[in-house]
């Protein structure tokens, strides 16, 4: 999954470590989410979202390969 999270953090100038602290997290969670390596859960993506004042979407987006192909006949 891509995301601006490191672009986000780096708005506001903090820290991996600042980041993790304010969402409970490790350091090393908030570095695998920056790298892709993993993927938040549901409800820290929330809480990613609800700390940076933003929608979800507008954060993290699916990789294009990694997005279920839609049939010829949706619309």
């Amino acid at each position: 999954m891509k995301n601006r999270l490191r672009v986000l953090r780096a708005e506001r100038e903090w820290s991996q470590a600042e980041l993790a602290s304010r969402l409970q997290v490790s350091r090393q969670t908030v570095n695998a989410i920056e790298t892709g390596k993993y993927d938040p859960s549901l409800p820290l993506a929330f809480r990613i979202a609800k700390l940076f004042d933003a929608p979800i979407e507008s954060i993290f987006e699916l990789d294009s390969e990694r997005q279920s192909p839609q049939k010829s006949d949706e619309r």
